[in-house]
């Protein structure tokens, strides 16, 4: 198969693969049906007893002052009202990449109150008998801001509750340095005179976000194709994704332990993580399901605690708050590194990634990386590709014995089919010669167009000159404009296909244009990444051309 049509086929997985891929969002498998949890070691209903809290309620608490609590990449803001994490900030990460006009920009902002998108992680204490601070009780303490300090391995902040039983409840949040893991604490200590029986639980409330379901957005925002939602592990179900839509069409009901809830988004995710020394209760709710934009829960709830007069517990959990960094999220919990999720490419898209971090490690630059990957690719298929281009080229030396056939058998297509498969033959041509290299190259285009969308480490990563995050568009659509050129290069080195029709053949000759359109809303990085492949496999094919026209010359001389 001639050059011409490895762009066309090209054309068509990219649109085969998109399409499957809208698909796959809008109507793919459903999470696993919701196993029946096992209560019988939980006295509180999770659902009944822990109230629920509109994002209009939540704007109209008060009484509460905001704490903040910070390390070096990361800064947390807890309401006293209810202890809840109201506001997070990554650090390390900006809103938008930094640049001469803007050399400051705001960290990205994860966890948030505001009532228009509320997303919060709450926690609290719940019992059947008596007081207990749930995640809407109103919290004392001394401090108003806890930073860690130049030479401190971390940082603590402490929240007291005291209630009218005796009951004494601290809550604890805790950062170490370089770390997004937040150490979380509720030590029940009980003054009365009676047992205190309750549960403790730990939830995130998050109002799905408004949709924009335009072809535009689907083809300019990567963000788009990335899963938006809820998630959840068990050792023994794996991972599974919660889609919005899910939480009433599958509301969760499981027990577990060793298991997460988390919520998903774009390079970024929050995620509980109880001890993995008890049977939680992973489970769903949704408040203002009538409102417009109502509010989703993913909870998990402690088995049953008893507290006798006179003594204490202490609950423990985790929340990460942070980046989908890959290779480091297993360390925190069994199952994290699964929050980057490359779908149906994820046996390509991983292997490239590790190949790509490694590369990036090397030179200090993903965009070189990614340049560097496309010249191992080649090497490794240099020989394939180059059977491709031996038979283009032996295909453009017989073009005038084609035209000649044309005009010998005029319209009976079929005496024309048979002589050039005659003619090739005889001539050890074969025309389908270009089918595998592109089988090879397109599964690791779309691998790494995956890759590109889903690293949190491409993000805003720059490469030279004016590209500043290669894994958003080219904002001078200056590679779209080579990659053109570089499609028209090969163009003209490759001859047409034998019969093909005229109309045809001037539709090939809009290809160029239709791929300029296309890889105009691609990530910089991938289209980079087409402009390397594309423009070795042209110097390869020129080569080869060159060779077999020499070699021709020497065989006439002779």
């Amino acid at each position: 198969m001639n050059q011409t049509r490895t762009f066309l086929m090209f054309a068509l997985m990219a649109v085969a693969y998109f399409l499957w891929n809208a698909w796959e969002k809008d109507y793919g498998p459903q999470p696993l049906a919701p196993v029946a949890a096992n209560t019988s070691d939980v006295e509180v209903s999770p659902v009944a007893t822990i109230p629920g809290q509109t994002p209009s309620e939540a704007g109209q608490q008060g009484g509460g002052r905001l704490v903040t609590l910070s390390n070096d990449v990361l800064r947390l803001t807890i309401d006293t009202r209810g202890g809840n994490i109201v506001k997070s900030e990554l650090l390390a990460f900006t809103a938008t990449p930094r640049t001469k006009k803007n050399p400051d920009p705001a960290p990205t902002t994860l966890l948030n109150d505001n009532s228009n998108d509320i997303y919060v992680a709450q926690s609290g204490l719940v019992s059947s008998g008596g007081a207990a601070p749930d995640h809407r009780a109103l919290f004392q303490s001394s401090q108003s801001h806890v930073e860690m300090a130049a030479g401190q391995d971390g940082a603590r902040l402490d929240l007291v509750w005291q209630g009218p039983n005796g009951v004494k409840v601290v809550k604890s949040y805790a950062l170490k340095a370089h770390s997004y893991v937040v150490g979380f604490e509720q030590n029940i200590s009980n003054g009365g005179s009676t047992p205190w029986q309750g549960n403790a639980y730990e939830q995130l409330q998050r109002m799905a976000p408004v949709e924009d379901h335009s072809w535009w957005k689907s083809i300019s925002d990567p963000s788009s194709h990335s899963f938006f939602g809820g998630g959840w592990y068990s050792p023994q179900d794996k991972f599974q994704t919660l889609g919005f839509d899910a939480f009433k069409k599958h509301p969760l009901n499981q027990t577990t332990s060793g298991g997460w809830i988390s919520m998903l988004q774009h390079y970024f995710f929050v995620a509980w993580i109880p001890s993995g020394n008890e049977t939680e209760t992973f489970s769903t709710a949704i408040l203002g399901s009538d409102s417009a934009r109502p509010s989703y829960i993913l909870r998990a709830v402690s088995p049953s605690i008893t507290v006798a007069p006179g003594q204490s517990y202490q609950h423990e959990a985790r929340i990460y708050i942070g980046p989908k960094l890959q290779g480091t999220l297993d360390a925190v919990a069994p199952g994290l590194d699964l929050t980057t999720y490359y779908g149906w490419f994820t046996l390509i898209a991983q292997p490239l990634h590790w190949l790509l971090s490694k590369l990036e490690a090397l030179c200090g630059n993903w965009g070189v990386a990614i340049i560097l990957l496309v010249l191992l690719i080649k090497a490794a298929i240099w020989k394939l590709t180059a059977m491709q281009f031996y038979s283009a080229a032996r295909m453009r030396k017989l073009q005038p014995r084609v035209d000649a056939l044309k005009e010998r058998y005029g319209d009976d297509k079929m005496k024309m089919q048979q002589a050039m498969m005659d003619l090739y033959k005889k001539e050890k041509v074969n025309p389908m010669a270009g089918c595998l290299p592109v089988l090879i190259t397109f599964p690791v285009f779309i691998g790494l167009y995956r890759v590109l969308s889903e690293s949190v480490e491409l993000r805003q990563a720059p490469f030279f000159g004016w590209i500043h995050d290669l894994s958003a568009q080219d904002p001078y659509f200056i590679l779209p404009a080579i990659y053109v050129l570089v499609m028209l290069a090969t163009q003209w080195l490759t001859p047409p296909p034998a019969g093909m029709d005229p109309a045809q053949a001037r539709m090939m000759k809009f290809m160029p244009l239709l791929f300029a359109v296309v890889m105009a809303f691609f990530p910089a990085g991938l289209v980079l990444y087409w402009i390397i492949n594309g423009g070795t496999s042209l110097i390869q094919q020129w080569m080869i051309i060159r060779r077999v026209e020499q070699t021709d010359t020497k065989l006439r001389t002779s």
